[in-house]
């Protein structure tokens, strides 16, 4: 979109109508799926999501307005979709010691297509430097997913679904029901909104104060996303071995190196900077990512089999509504003069809140553990 002719504060607008869209999309699906097979629904994501995202760029380069706004909310829905139904799906269909697996599998997935994408995009330029245009090597990538559908169709027909009662009727439940969920939901929310004045505009960070390409930071991201995959691939023996604490020590380090990226922006002059700023932005990731499956399965425990699905959609429109929020602080931000580095050490400032509230949160689990209250499926 920079390249298009759209400025940092456009972007942010367009970018906020996509977050507004799932914020209203995630809790009414969530209450959807709750009593229904999951499986359809993921099959229909995969469908959608590709063909939404070249509507999208095609309404870029076409500079067609309103065509954007269309298809950043039906590829933002059909995403929240399939990120809503993973965790439920993979609730109901395995047993409890596989669960840790497969929600690291879950999110190593992502990073593995991503992988792919970068090194398409890095390939395609390199091989074709005369013909290639980043609009139809992203069309290449965004069509190429449509294979997911072979894997989807893979999944097993016959699904558990919840029996129906009269409190997963009921769209609120009772307080009991929902304080857990609340306790669960306040350091997403607080990690979210910090995370979206960082992670969509990272990119424009190394682009306008590096000067790094779409190709050369696709090759970063594959980078990075190879950690996560690694690092995805150690989750089972990190918990295993430290618990769920181990989500606050990976979180922390995380925090530290967003910090130092942070300062990198205010070192433009020294020729290390931007080296330094790399080997922030490769380790700050996957240290995060480490944390998300276990804060995933920790939570689904959390809240109970009933709640499961809603609270999927809770986190789906914490990160959307936060993000639309912290899209327009962005542009206020930007509008203002405001340094990216300082805009990254306010969002290190309310990753280090988010992190005290999963320490707290951590805590409550173990006590409930012990005394029997937490629900673990077989």
């Amino acid at each position: 979109m920079t390249k298009s002719g759209y400025d940092d504060p456009s972007i942010a607008t367009f970018w906020t109508s996509r977050f507004f869209f799932i914020l209203l999309f995630a809790l009414p699906f969530g209450r959807f799926i709750q009593n229904r097979k999951i499986r359809p629904l993921i099959i229909l994501s995969i469908c959608f999501y590709p063909l939404a995202s070249v509507g999208l760029i095609e309404s870029i380069d076409a500079h067609y307005h309103l065509g954007i706004y269309l298809f950043m909310m039906l590829s933002g829905g059909s995403e929240s979709m399939l990120r809503i139904s993973a965790a439920p799906y993979i609730l109901r269909n395995l047993s409890a010691e596989l669960h840790t697996r497969a929600f690291s599998l879950n999110f190593a997935t992502w990073s593995a297509g991503l992988i792919a994408a970068g090194l398409l995009i890095f390939s395609l330029k390199a091989l074709f430097p005369v013909l290639y245009h980043e609009k139809w090597a992203l069309e290449v990538i965004c069509l190429t997913a449509i294979i997911g559908i072979i894997a989807a169709i893979q999944l097993t027909k016959n699904e558990k679904i919840p029996s129906k009662n009269k409190q997963t009727a009921s769209f609120i439940n009772s307080r009991e029901e929902w304080l857990p969920m609340i306790k669960a939901a306040l350091p997403v929310l607080v990690i979210a909104v910090g995370a979206g004045l960082t992670i969509p505009f990272v990119n424009l960070f190394f682009y306008n104060s590096f000067g790094v390409d779409s190709d050369q930071y696709a090759l970063l991201g594959t980078f990075t996303h190879v950690l996560v995959l690694i690092c995805a691939l150690f989750i089972p023996q990190i918990k295993k071995r430290f618990g769920y604490p181990s989500i606050t020590y990976t979180q922390s380090l995380a925090v530290v190196a967003l910090i130092i990226l942070a300062l990198t922006d205010f070192m433009q002059d020294y020729y290390w900077a931007l080296y330094l700023a790399i080997a922030c932005f490769m380790l700050r990731q996957p240290l995060m990512s480490i944390a998300n499956p276990m804060t995933t399965e920790m939570t689904m425990y959390y809240v109970g089999s009933k709640n499961r699905e809603m609270m999927s959609a809770i986190t789906s429109s914490i990160w959307s509504g936060s993000w639309v929020f912290s899209s327009l602080i962005f542009r206020f931000l930007r509008e203002s003069g405001l340094r990216y580095g300082n805009i990254f050490l306010i969002t290190a400032a309310l990753y280090i809140v988010g992190v005290f509230l999963y320490f707290l949160l951590i805590k409550d689990f173990q006590r409930k553990e012990k005394a029997g209250l937490v629900e673990i499926p077989e």
